[in-house]
This record gives structure tokens, C-alpha cells and sequence, in this order.
């Protein structure tokens, strides 16, 4: 089972189940967004208590002590995705599909040749919502495998077999999850949390 959530980060930073949380979080930039993880795990689980968070050497969090579920958060702005499984390690990532001045100098310097021909292939202009749907599919490979943002350029998130890995588009929201065993993600099967879910 896999379950996938969108929220704002300013809601659910602030809702009764952040508020439970407050004194372990942590302070400064990242405290809203730990607010808002943390809550929305803490919802989602209810009525048992959220489980002791570990840390593994490459920094990505999982429950401590086999507690049978793994999770991936992303967040871009004001928005956060969280993906739950009962079935294996996942990988989530969020990005803003936005103009940045280097993305093809990026798109040159770390993408394979296949992904590079399905850049290519997109008409002139989608070939920027085309940029961040790859980059967004390469990052949740990465969070799944627990690896480095650097180890990026090693990543063909077009090669088949390799791993199962899903994306869709929310109007401006590019989301793409990783996942233990074969699911396709739709907009469909995305719970929105903390504020509606767009072009649902």
C-alpha cells in the first residue's frame, strides 16, 4: 500500500498536531517544515503515537525499531509531499516547475542520453515542465536509494527495470515518487492535506 499526500506547509505547521510536536522541533528556517512533516505523520497515524525518528548516515529519516512503514517527505516553498508504504523504501521529491536561468546547463550536466532525448522530443514550450518532471523523478530514485543529491548525474530515471519510479504535474507542481514495487501515480490517488490539492 502506498499513500501520497500534498499539503501546505504554513497550514499544517500550525494545526493541532504540529502544535504537539513544538517543543522537539527544532528552531530557525527548517522549524515549519519539520512542524508540518511531523504533524501530518502524526495524523495519518493516530491514534498510535509517532515513533521514534531515526536518522541514517546519508541523513534520510525512517522509524526506529522495524516499525513496519517507511515514508519520504519533500517540500519546494510552501508545499509538501509525503509518501507512505507499507512495502519498502520509497523516495519522494517535489520541485516548482520555474524558470532558472541554467537549466539547460543542468539538464547538460546531469542527465543521461536518454533522458536528454526525452527532453528533446517535448515540443519548445514544454520542455521546461519536461526538465523538472526528470529532475523530480531523479531525485525520489535518490531519496529511495537513501543517496546523495551529487550522485544524481549517475541516475537514468528513463532506463527500464531499474526501479519504479512514477510522476505527474499539478498545475505548477512537479511530483515524482520512487517506490519498492510497481505504482503509478496519479493526481487521483494523491490525498490533499493543509489546504485543497489543485487540479484534482
Amino acid at each position: 500500500m502506498y499513500q501520497v499526500f500534498l499539503g501546505k506547509i504554513s497550514t499544517l505547521s500550525n494545526d493541532n498536531w504540529a502544535e504537539a510536536l513544538a517543543r522537539q522541533a527544532p528552531q530557525g528556517a527548517r522549524r515549519a517544515r519539520w512542524l508540518a512533516g511531523r504533524g501530518l505523520l502524526s495524523r495519518l497515524l493516530d491514534p498510535q503515537p509517532l515513533p521514534e525518528i531515526v536518522y541514517s548516515e546519508q541523513g534520510k529519516p525512517g522509524f526506529a525499531n522495524g516499525f513496519p512503514l517507511w515514508f519520504s517527505v519533500s517540500h519546494c516553498e510552501d508545499d509538501i509531499a509525503l509518501i507512505v508504504s507499507d512495502e519498502g523504501e520509497v523516495g519522494c521529491s517535489l520541485e516548482h516547475i520555474r524558470v532558472q536561468d541554467n537549466w539547460r546547463t543542468l539538464a547538460n550536466a546531469v542527465f543521461s542520453n536518454a533522458e536528454h532525448d526525452e527532453l528533446e522530443k517535448e515540443a519548445a514550450e514544454r520542455q521546461l515542465a519536461a526538465f523538472w518532471r526528470i529532475w523530480t523523478r531523479k531525485g525520489a530514485i535518490i531519496k529511495q536509494r537513501d543517496g546523495h543529491p551529487w550522485q544524481m548525474v549517475s541516475i537514468d530515471s528513463a532506463a527500464a527495470g531499474t526501479h519504479s519510479v512514477s510522476h505527474c504535474q499539478i498545475d505548477a507542481l512537479s511530483l515524482a515518487v520512487c517506490t519498492a514495487t510497481p505504482f503509478a501515480l496519479t493526481t487521483t490517488l494523491i490525498q490533499p492535506v493543509g489546504g485543497a490539492l489543485a487540479g484534482k
